[in-house]
């Protein structure tokens, strides 16, 4: 790997404070606006539906399974078609369509005609932009980086993510406390379309990617769909990380609209202490995004990546305990902080260790199948969560879900270094 000496410990200009360049300042911009917009509206459609709609735990899961299952499925032919269009353009389209769907969130409530079938279509139409300009802007980030300083680059990547998290939800809660539900949504939209600007702003020119030939090119098959997971299956490397952070995602994620309705519903938080709940531990994802660099050189790659996998996975099951008041605050804060602490190490290695083993023509593919498969996941999980709750009771869920993640570092890598996987032929036709 370039950038990785013989032992796995990244070189010491890695960790330096080098300036990664004009043209990833304007992506880091855009990237740090949006996803500022993104935490202002922290879990801003569960509340919606809770709020507004007055949606139980069944309709509030129901809700986070349905936009995340059908958008990655609308989304599955979007990678093989990024991967051979200029990248920057695609962001840029994505962004302009998140903000405008967004925008109709406000507006029909303004008029009094918002519904929960209206939040069901903007979550697909969201789910689906987010995984192409993610497979998209996986392939431009590789483009403007040297591959010794991708580290470095997910590194800010990942705590400007923490220090968003950490700032937004309170500011979002208070917004909604003084303006009403959906502000936070409005916010939102508008920060998609100050990220495209910043994206329009890189410039440089972008080269044409190589396109196959045009018979191949005229019509998208059914087997060009399947590429991105034939890659990452097939590769001893990527096929651990891909299983374990699908699986260790989902679990996490699928306890989210549980929680939301035991601290909002049963143990009588306000929004405004929901939300500081899961804010204050992101500075654990700000220090442990931070200490990514210097840990890589010390331990390297290997034994940092899977000691920070183990470590996040052994503090979910702790919030199956929440109580009523301060008590269940702070246990929510103490619990909150030990995850992503663990997870701003684990995150920026994680994404530098499959960008390093993805080609660079395989890159918005990989991405691609990586995302669908982890939202898949994600909502078919939060489908059967917000199910057990229903039938066990919402804490019992929660507890099952911190428990089997407790089994999940089996699926962790074994080995330092591994064989790079054979290229894969593409499909023809049968």
């Amino acid at each position: 790997m370039s950038g990785v000496t013989e032992s796995g410990a990244v070189e010491s200009d890695v960790v330096r404070g080098r300036s990664l360049g004009r043209r990833f300042e304007w992506l880091w911009a855009a990237y740090a606006v949006s996803t500022f917009g993104t935490r202002l509206a922290f879990d801003a459609f569960p509340l919606i539906a809770v709020m507004v709609l007055d949606a139980g735990p069944a309709r509030v899961a129901a809700l986070a399974a349905a936009g995340l299952a059908v958008g990655a499925v609308v989304a599955v032919p979007l990678g093989p078609w990024v991967e051979f269009r200029r990248k920057r353009p695609v962001m840029v389209a994505m962004d302009l369509v998140r903000c405008g769907v967004l925008l109709s969130v406000p507006l029909a409530y303004a008029f009094g005609r918002l519904g929960f079938a209206q939040l069901l279509v903007v979550s697909v139409v969201v789910a689906a932009a987010d995984i192409t300009f993610r497979a998209a802007a996986g392939s431009c980030l590789k483009a403007l980086v040297r591959p010794k300083d991708l580290l470095r680059a997910n590194g800010r990547f990942e705590s400007t993510t923490w220090t968003a998290a950490m700032l937004g939800p309170p500011v979002g809660g208070a917004a909604i406390g003084l303006f009403g539900p959906v502000v936070t949504v409005a916010a939102d939209a508008v920060s998609y379309l100050l990220s495209a600007l910043g994206i329009r702003a890189i410039g440089g020119g972008e080269p044409r990617p190589p396109r196959p030939p045009r018979t191949e090119a005229s019509r998208l098959r059914a087997g060009d769909l399947l590429d991105g997971w034939r890659y990452v299956l097939a590769s001893p490397a990527l096929r651990p990380l891909f299983l374990n952070t699908v699986l260790v995602n989902g679990l996490i994620m699928a306890t989210a609209p549980l929680l939301a309705v035991l601290m909002l519903g049963d143990l009588g938080f306000a929004p405004w202490q929901y939300s500081l709940a899961f804010a204050v531990p992101c500075l654990g994802g700000l220090v442990g995004s931070r200490l990514a660099g210097p840990l890589v050189a010390r331990f390297g790659e290997h034994r940092v990546l899977v000691t920070s996998g183990v470590l996040r996975v052994c503090w979910p099951l702790g919030l199956a305990f929440v109580g009523p008041g301060a008590g269940g605050l702070v246990l929510v804060m103490v619990v909150e902080f030990g995850l992503i602490t663990s997870v701003g190490v684990y995150n920026p290695v994680y994404a530098t260790r499959r960008l390093e083993l993805t080609p660079a023509d395989r890159v918005a593919r990989t991405l691609s199948a990586w995302t669908v498969s982890g939202k898949l996941t994600t909502a078919a999980l939060t489908a059967v969560w917000g199910l057990l709750a229903g039938l066990t009771g919402t804490r019992t869920a929660v507890a099952l879900a911190g428990a089997l993640l407790l089994a999940t570092p089996l699926l962790l890598p074994r080995r330092t270094r591994t064989p790079a996987p054979a290229p894969v032929q593409p499909a023809t036709d049968g």
